[in-house]
């Protein structure tokens, strides 16, 4: 089993947090979307340690997949390959509130968004031209000097954040991978989640060798009481949340 730890802290904390993760002996480390940028952390942590990097989860609704292609290609190069982007929906409230942004079904934008940045992706390595036209999004013009090229590291995995039937299979169906929202039971995840991977899996012909299942958990630890109830008290706002 492999172990990654949220890297989260102010900008002028995030290296020392990153060094602090290694040291406790973690694979790797992940970003939150809160209160600062999902990818720029990484940018910092990639030059200070050796470990596992991914975004869980950044936004996609708000983002073109052009932007989104581009921030883990560098990512990708910057990390030495140790990168995976993790995208998800986030809520209608906050995407139309917070985000500004719009809300319409969002397991099919979802899948259409990692489509599109595999399709660029693609295109990027050389493998076939940009010619991608969805529902929700048209990428058909990549004129060389915006082509950063073959990606020296390949391009990166790509997983998607999922809690229901229908993000869930549609996350088995496109992406590299489902990041397993931590807000679940074991039951779920044994009766609703599992199956709806394997039908997600089914659709896509694959048989899930190749596919990544992260099971997320929120944990309270603490040296003694006073740090047990602060971490109590935090894992129960994410809760509320």
């Amino acid at each position: 089993m492999r172990v990654h730890l949220q890297l989260d802290g102010s900008p002028d904390e995030v290296s020392r947090h990153a060094r602090e993760i290694e040291t406790l002996g973690a694979d790797g480390l992940f970003t939150f979307e809160g209160p600062h940028d999902v990818f720029f952390p990484l940018v910092a942590a990639a030059g200070t340690v050796d470990l596992d990097l991914m975004t869980n989860v950044a936004i996609a609704g708000p983002r073109s997949p052009l932007h989104l292609a581009h921030a883990a290609w560098d990512l990708q190069v910057y990390s030495r390959g140790r990168f995976r982007l993790g995208l998800g929906s986030q809520i209608k409230v906050h995407i139309e509130r917070r985000y500004s942004a719009r809300w319409d079904r969002p397991a099919a934008r979802m899948a259409e968004t990692v489509a599109a940045v595999k399709a660029i992706f693609a295109a990027w390595e050389g493998e076939q031209s940009l010619n991608f036209r969805g529902e929700f999004f048209t990428h058909t013009l990549m004129p060389p000097n915006f082509d950063p090229g073959p990606n020296p590291y390949g391009p990166p995995p790509v997983l998607v954040g999922a809690l229901g039937p229908f993000m869930t299979r549609a996350a088995a169906e496109v992406a590299d991978g489902v990041l397993v929202m931590p807000f679940h039971s074991k039951r779920h995840f044994a009766t609703r989640t599992i199956p709806n991977i394997e039908a997600g899996l089914r659709r896509s012909g694959r048989d899930g060798t190749d596919f990544s299942i992260v099971a997320q958990a929120m944990v309270a630890i603490g040296s003694d009481e006073e740090q047990l109830a602060r971490a109590v008290d935090g894992v129960g706002r994410l809760v509320a949340f």
